[in-house]
């Protein structure tokens, strides 16, 4: 039975959120494998909006398994309003649907001050986090100091790692000139929350090899996008997790052979949320109107997200470090009634040609991109569901694409509604 791997293939804000939801009803289970609360999907079935955070897509699919995987930073609190949002909305939490994996670290309160803190004192060269504490309780982790899911059902366990947190954040704290924290004011709130969490707290990667061997479909939810993996993307200017499809494996505790369909969730154009390189972004009225039409707004933030056209060579490294198999087009809606359409296929650095996206700062700054012009389309493909709805320069457009990704287009979505789908080839099928 197969098993898929949804990744974003940009800079994250792909539509992920969508598309996994839409294949989770071929899914048992759907597993959240990496990232905090600084990710953010929105889904739109019919005519409510969901949005959410921490809690993986499939939630909203009565008889689904949902999984917080052990590659998750967990906020506990952040969790419990997000549940408690969904049950206002007649979506079913419980731990009979949802379970945490018990090795999930935790994001506590102090993770969120020390972000704050940090991106402050950085001035005009802040990352442009999102200030939830994701950045902290992910260093916390490879640092062998984070509190973790289980932790919460003992007390001497608490206060032995609080203590270990405190000589290494207090330090911090003092270098930023900003109060310290006590061993009481971490201690009392995680015991306050620890009976609404602890029910949750499963042995996850057990729970996942048994759906495995008893033949379920599993499908395993990324956030952000390969551009912002801590190793491959736009480094310092990324998340502090891997985002790409090799982490699905690792942050739920399967084995590499777990996957079976890497899908690579990519708009149309492009957009980035926060700082740093942008190859293709548009700052005129092109880059305008895609952000309105798009309606491109951060799900977590607010935040504006930047715009520009389709940068072919950023998608394909994408293809390339994630493994991708085939993607997942999304929102070709925008692009309607544009005269003419630009794709990236190829960059410059001083003059000198080159096929990819450099690692350095000093070679992400100087890249300029080499555009190829397309024809584009009057007709509108909002809420198509067939190839044949689709006016003729947008396949073409569609087509280029796939030649320039190296990767075919598995789906495509033209609407946030979760039916306007074509689905080309299912990503699920042995």
């Amino acid at each position: 039975m197969a098993n898929v791997v949804v990744v974003g293939a940009q800079w994250g804000d792909e539509g992920k959120g969508k598309i996994v939801d839409w294949l989770s009803e071929r899914a048992d289970v759907v597993v959240r494998f990496q990232g905090g609360h600084n990710a953010g999907h929105t889904l739109v079935i019919d005519n409510v909006t969901y949005k959410l955070s921490l809690l993986p897509s499939g939630i909203v699919r009565p008889g689904k398994k949902s999984v917080i995987g052990n590659g998750v930073v967990l906020d506990p609190w952040a969790l419990l309003q997000e549940i408690e949002t969904l049950k206002g909305q007649g979506v079913d939490v419980s731990p009979d649907n949802l379970s945490i994996a018990e090795n999930t670290s935790l994001i506590l309160p102090l993770h969120s001050k020390l972000d704050k803190a940090r991106e402050e004192t950085l001035g005009g060269a802040k990352i442009g986090t999102t200030g939830r504490g994701i950045g902290p309780a992910y260093e916390d982790k490879v640092g062998r100091r984070a509190v973790r899911a289980g932790d919460l059902a003992d007390v001497e366990t608490l206060e032995e790692r609080i203590d270990n947190l405190l000589l290494h954040h207090n330090a911090l704290m003092r270098g930023l000139g900003s109060a310290e924290f006590t061993r009481d004011e971490i201690l009392g709130p995680l015991l306050e929350v620890a009976p609404k969490i602890l029910p949750f707290v499963k042995t996850v990667w057990h729970q996942l090899d048994e759906a495995r061997r008893d033949g379920k479909r599993i499908l395993f939810e990324g956030a952000q996008g390969a551009m912002l993996d801590n190793d491959h993307g736009t480094y310092p200017f990324v998340t502090s997790s891997n985002t790409v499809a090799g982490a699905a494996t690792v942050g739920s505790g399967q084995g590499a052979k777990a996957a079976n369909y890497n899908l690579g969730i990519t708009k149309a154009y492009t957009t980035r949320v926060g700082s740093g390189p942008f190859p293709t972004e548009l700052e005129d009225e092109i880059g305008q109107k895609l952000g309105e039409r798009g309606h491109e707004f951060g799900t977590v933030t607010g935040r504006k997200r930047r715009c520009g056209w389709f940068d072919a060579v950023m998608v394909r490294q994408a293809v390339k470090v994630s493994g991708i198999t085939g993607i997942a087009l999304t929102k070709l809606d925008v692009l309607d009634g544009f005269d003419e359409l630009k794709v990236c296929t190829g960059y410059t650095i001083d003059g000198e040609s080159i096929d990819h996206f450099p690692a350095s700062m000093i070679g992400q700054s100087k890249v300029e991109p080499v555009y190829e012009t397309l024809e584009g389309w009057t007709e509108g493909t909002f809420g198509a569901r067939s190839w044949a709805d689709l006016p003729a320069t947008a396949i073409k457009y569609i087509r280029r694409i796939e030649e320039l990704i190296e990767a075919p287009v598995a789906m495509l979505s033209t609407s946030p509604e979760r039916e306007d789908t074509i689905l080309v080839n299912d990503p699920f099928e042995d």
